[in-house]
């Protein structure tokens, strides 16, 4: 399934998936920045060497990609079946499983040691509510990533991108600085390390 590079999949009136195709940039520079994004989640994962692994909004799969590459079992979850689909064709492996389920509805069976959940707090209209759902399957490691703005939206801007809502991608509802999302994040986390990156925000934490 294709998607536009500029207008996201909805599905029942809510906006799934990455719709602005950020992890498949062709310009230089955006390439360079995804590369800083990857060689950051890649680094924080090999900090900790997990066995178990849980991705909490998986989407199209381009993280699932990146902690695949460990040995580590794999769950991963979204609210939509299309993006899972997308997601399994991306990411094929056995020991790689995938389900239907929101952030709102984990619970202990979920439980990992590590649990990922890049690029979808903005999303949550109870964001608090989400990272207290997450710091409960968390055994003891997370790490989170949110666009960093409001840097995140002038690029988006100035690349012509999302005008008439002055750069601000569909479904983005919750907007932090990088001291606003520390701030968020340490209200049910210690946390541990914290990359600035353009144009985004990737913590990693540890449960209380």
């Amino acid at each position: 399934m294709k998607q536009n590079r500029h207008f996201p999949l909805v599905e029942d009136g809510i906006v799934v998936g990455t719709g602005s195709n950020k992890y498949e940039m062709r310009n230089p520079v955006g390439k360079y920045l995804l590369y800083q994004f990857d060689q950051a989640i890649t680094e924080l994962v090999s900090k900790i060497n997990p066995q178990t692994i849980l991705e909490v909004g998986c989407g199209e799969g381009h993280v699932t990609q990146i902690l695949s590459q460990t040995n580590a079992s794999l769950h991963c979850v979204d609210i939509s079946d299309k993006i899972l689909d997308i997601a399994r064709s991306r990411v094929n492996y056995s020991r790689i499983s995938f389900e239907k389920k929101s952030i709102y509805n984990l619970h202990d069976l979920d439980q990992a040691d590590l649990v990922v959940c890049c690029e979808v707090l903005e999303h949550l209209e109870h964001p608090q509510l989400g990272l207290e759902k997450l710091a409960c399957v968390a055994t003891p490691y997370c790490i989170l990533s949110v666009p960093r703005e409001p840097i995140f939206r002038t690029l988006n801007f100035l690349r012509g991108a999302y005008l008439t809502e002055f750069g601000n991608s569909p479904g983005h509802i919750q907007h932090w600085s990088r001291r606003g999302f520390i701030k968020l994040v340490e209200a049910k986390f210690k946390i541990l390390t914290v990359k600035a990156l353009l144009p985004w925000t990737v913590i990693l934490a540890q449960t209380k």
